[in-house]
């Protein structure tokens, strides 16, 4: 492991030592500036898993996705990624533990009543290969040129995965999708957001679920980006249902876990988990619930963040 002193060391609060699971988000948290994992984030990792400690990547992104960054872990093939904000389960060898699906109907309903946001939206399937990749269609687009303005790194990275379709509709006459998924403007996105939850059928991801709730909704913002993406998401479906879930076939318990996040989207795996950590570099906002709640907040991801945090908790291990 890297040699850190004590004063570069995050002091966690009394009783992280008991942590047993650690969940940790990707961009903005785990990932630094060139969204990669520094080499002080791979050595805390690896000496917390020698250590016992569960380590759990929840991210919003795709099983596929995620790997491009996540193989330089050196990850066992039975560590657990949930993805797609909770939407999937697997393992790293790409083994299906869990899937959450949209039903076609409700697709179909969400796409005429967000008819505004279309050329903004991104419908996703579970469609993963034996080696963890995903199949073209695993994407599916009505419209282009705004999401390229908005998205146009993701949009070339994603491109072998992308169906350009003239209606959305037409790639629903098969499989359910895991997900749709919204991008633009942090203005444009909170319109949408609110559009959403005007309908009793739509709830915010961490917020309790009703009998007529069929999606939930999981909003991540970059202000410096101007970059909003709203996630549309089957009813109960979350980063923090899913960790709760793998934490207790572990026989691990609330108080025994910690979760790192930096934005909306984390927020259920920060209420339920009994060490919350908000990274320093959070929008303003997300950043004023942690502080009203006492979570702990950590240095920036670009200031090896993560890797700190880490740190204390073997620093508490070993006490």
């Amino acid at each position: 492991m890297i040699e850190t002193s004590e004063m570069d060391r995050v002091m966690l609060p009394a009783g992280a030592g008991a942590v047993r699971l650690v969940a940790v988000d990707m961009d903005g948290t785990l990932l630094d500036g060139d969204a990669r994992v520094s080499p002080r984030a791979l050595a805390a990792i690896a000496a917390a898993e020698r250590a016992g400690v569960h380590f759990v990547i929840a991210t919003g992104r795709r099983h596929s996705y995620a790997m491009r960054v996540l193989r330089e872990l050196e990850m066992t093939p039975d560590n657990v990624l949930i993805t797609s904000n909770g939407a999937v389960v697997r393992q790293v060898d790409a083994r299906l533990i869990e899937t959450t699906h949209l039903p076609i109907s409700t697709a179909r309903w969400l796409m005429e009543h967000m008819r505004e946001f279309r050329n903004a939206m991104v419908l996703t399937f579970d469609r993963v290969g034996t080696d963890g990749d995903d199949a073209r269609g695993a994407l599916v687009v009505e419209e282009l040129e705004d999401l390229h303005r908005s998205i146009e790194k993701w949009m070339i990275a994603n491109a072998p995965y992308i169906q350009h379709v003239d209606r959305m509709e037409d790639a629903l006459g098969g499989d359910a999708p895991i997900q749709l998924m919204i991008c633009g403007t942090v203005e444009r996105m909170r319109r949408a957001e609110a559009r959403l939850l005007e309908d009793p059928r739509v709830v915010a991801v961490g917020r309790e679920t009703r009998p007529e709730t069929e999606v939930q909704l999981a909003r991540t913002e970059y202000p410096e980006r101007d970059l909003s993406i709203v996630d549309i998401l089957p009813a109960g479906c979350s980063k923090g249902a899913a960790v709760m879930r793998f934490a207790a076939s572990q026989g691990v318990k609330p108080g025994e876990m910690m979760a790192i996040g930096d934005n909306w989207n984390d927020l259920s795996m920060l209420e339920v988990v009994g060490y919350p950590v908000v990274m320093e570099n959070a929008p303003e906002d997300f950043l004023a619930v942690a502080l009203e709640r006492g979570w702990f907040v950590a240095p920036k991801n670009t200031e090896d963040g993560v890797a700190r945090v880490v740190e204390g908790v073997l620093a508490g291990l070993e006490r």
